[in-house]
C-alpha cells in the first residue's frame, strides 16, 4: 500500500502500539464489566431507526475489526476497509469469513451501497486526504444512508467545522452531534461523534 495513505501521525501511533496489546485492551474492558461496543451499539440503533432499514454497514478504517466483527455477530452485513495491511491481517485472522478490503476510503470503489458507514477510532484525523475520505464514504452510501464518525478534537487535527464542510461538499446533511458513542449530548470538549445523512 502506498505510504501516502499512512500519515506521520498514524505511523507514530503504530510504532508504539502492539496489536495484541491493542486488542487485549477491549477484552480487559469487557472483563471489568464495561461495555467495549459503544460504536456497534450506536450503529445497531441507527439501523433500526432508518426508513426502509437494511442491514449493510461499511466499517471504514476498520483496523483489527473490533467494530465490524461485533456488528456481524449481531446479524449485520459488514464490509471492512483499511489501508494498514498489518491491522487488516489481524482482522482477517479473527474473522476470515467476513469481507475485508485493503484500501483507503478515498480510493475505495465497491459496487455495494450501504445503509451506514461507520468511522470509529480517529479515522478522519489519521487520514492524509480527509475530504477524499468523506467523499469515498458518501459514494458508498445509499440515498438516505448515514455516516457516523467519532474522533478526538485536538490541536493540529480537524475541527468540527472542517468536518462539516467536507461533508457538505460530499452531499451529506448534518443531523446530530454527541460527546460519546452512547449519545451523551455534545456541549464542547475533546471528542465528538457526528452523524450525517446522504440525501
Amino acid at each position: 500500500m502506498p505510504d501516502d495513505h499512512l500519515p506521520d501521525d498514524w505511523a507514530a501511533w503504530r510504532g508504539r502500539t502492539d496489536l495484541d496489546d491493542y486488542d487485549a485492551r477491549w477484552a480487559a474492558m469487557a472483563e471489568a464489566g464495561h461495555n467495549p461496543h459503544g460504536e456497534a451499539d450506536l450503529v445497531s440503533a441507527l439501523l433500526s431507526e432508518l426508513d426502509g432499514a437494511g442491514r449493510a454497514v461499511l466499517d471504514g478504517g476498520c483496523g483489527t475489526g473490533r467494530v465490524g466483527i461485533e456488528l456481524a455477530r449481531r446479524g449485520v452485513e459488514v464490509v471492512g476497509a483499511d489501508p494498514d495491511p498489518d491491522m487488516l491481517a489481524a482482522a482477517r485472522a479473527k474473522a476470515p469469513g467476513l469481507r475485508w478490503e485493503l484500501a483507503g476510503l478515498e480510493e475505495l470503489d465497491l459496487p455495494d451501497r450501504f445503509d451506514v458507514v461507520v468511522l470509529a477510532g480517529n479515522v478522519i484525523p489519521y487520514a492524509t486526504d480527509r475530504a477524499g475520505v468523506i467523499t469515498g464514504c458518501a459514494r458508498h452510501l445509499r440515498p438516505g444512508g448515514l455516516l457516523v464518525s467519532g474522533f478526538a478534537l485536538r490541536p493540529g487535527w480537524p475541527a468540527l467545522d472542517d468536518y462539516d464542510t467536507w461533508c457538505d461538499v460530499a452531499g451529506l446533511v448534518p443531523l446530530r452531534r454527541w460527546a460519546t458513542w452512547h449519545r451523551d449530548p455534545y456541549t464542547g470538549g475533546d471528542y465528538a461523534v457526528v452523524l450525517h445523512r446522504r440525501e
